[in-house]
């Protein structure tokens, strides 16, 4: 079960010498530490998102500062964020309000540059600067592994502070849009029966007749509602206005866009509050950036729209991806909840990539929709 621990700063443990000599610890093991905000280096971000997939630690870390630690070729291999603000995690509900209390993490070091001792000096590096910030206390929270426990006690003196079990007030009804092939709901509706995710899908909207997406949630048991545009008959505001109301009979507290193929209008937006959607790109955090930075440091076009992969293909991008993002009233320009890079061939043809996209595309969604949950405020749930 999950605990928080708590680092007191008392005594002479956490001087003001601690992060110099962490800094000194890890130059003398070839590496460097950097203490910067992560918001002013994209590059950073998105090698987060690709060394620790999938997570949403890269916006984590853009809520506070970070320590950044650079091998003898310039290239990142761990950070240690710290003093976030503005977070809503429920374990970090008890402390939100405590100005004594300082957060620490989230925390990674890249598998080559483990057992090296340079996670030693982010960790005294990210605490040192706790304490240099005037907080009594560092939390360190949702520590889940027992070995990890065991460390941040041997290496912080840290004890346990709480132990948590996030329960969910209840499951979220959720109303599911798809028109195709289904397979990013199918995977929902996998986790939701293995009890991962806390979701009651009232039901799935469909707008093709005959998409596969059908008969997996037949499969499921779950109610299907077909909303097809008669385009020779029917306006484009009067189909919307039926997909609204479609989706309103399901009453969602989410709605999950998974390969929705049309655009939804400014009304049913301001309709619903939550509307979460996967893109089969590699978006960046700014939602007005027109290019976004890789984690090998490359920049290539924000590839939004309907055919995001093709284009990015077409233009010869190494790398592709999938976001899951709210939903605006501007196409895939919504605040970012999850992202992670996939790295693709040069050549490599649309089929192939689609194929190794899905299990990111699936892993992406299932996080996004953990982060969703979690953020809810029990009190208003």
């Amino acid at each position: 079960m999950p605990v928080n621990l708590i680092v007191d700063f008392a005594g002479g443990r956490f001087g003001a010498d601690l992060v110099a000599s962490a800094v000194a610890a890890a130059s003398a093991r070839g590496y460097r530490l950097i203490c910067g905000v992560p918001g002013d280096d994209d590059r950073l971000a998105a090698w987060i998102d690709w060394q620790f997939a999938p997570s949403w630690w890269s916006a984590e870390a853009r809520a506070g500062e970070v320590w950044w630690a650079f091998d003898a070729d310039g290239e990142p291999c761990g950070f240690a964020a710290f003093d976030a603000r503005g977070l809503t995690f429920p374990w970090l509900r008890a402390y939100r309000n405590r100005r004594d209390v300082g957060i620490f993490g989230p925390f990674g070091v890249a598998g080559p540059h483990r057992k090296t001792g340079l996670g030693t000096a982010l960790l005294d590096a990210a605490l040192g600067s706790l304490a240099r910030k005037g907080y009594a206390h560092a939390l360190i929270p949702a520590v889940g592994y027992e070995p990890l426990v065991a460390m941040y006690r041997s290496r912080t003196g840290a004890r346990v502070a709480d132990t948590y079990e996030y329960l969910p007030p209840r499951r979220f009804r959720t109303v599911i849009l798809a028109s195709g092939s289904g397979t990013n709901a199918a995977h929902v509706f996998e986790r939701i029966a293995a009890g991962a995710l806390p979701l009651e899908v009232t039901s799935v909207v469909v707008n093709v007749a005959g998409a596969p997406v059908i008969a997996r949630a037949g499969a499921a048991d779950l109610a299907v509602t077909t909303v097809v545009w008669d385009r020779p008959h029917e306006s484009r505001a009067g189909f919307d206005a039926r997909v609204s109301d479609a989706v309103a009979a399901g009453a969602p507290e989410l709605v999950l866009l998974l390969g929705w193929m049309h655009l939804l209008p400014p009304a049913f937006i301001a309709r619903f509050e939550h509307i979460l959607n996967v893109h089969p790109a590699f978006l960046p955090f700014d939602p007005q950036a027109e290019e976004v930075v890789l984690p090998d440091g490359s920049v290539m076009p924000a590839f939004r729209g309907a055919h995001a992969l093709r284009d990015a293909l077409a233009a010869g991008a190494r790398w592709t991806g999938a976001s899951v993002h709210r939903v605006t009233s501007e196409v895939d320009r919504g605040a970012i909840v999850v992202r992670t890079p996939l790295r693709i061939d040069a050549g490599a043809p649309v089929g192939a990539v689609a194929n190794a996209l899905r299990p990111v595309e699936h892993a992406a969604v299932a996080a996004a929709v953990r982060r969703w949950c979690f953020e809810r405020d029990p009190q208003t749930c």
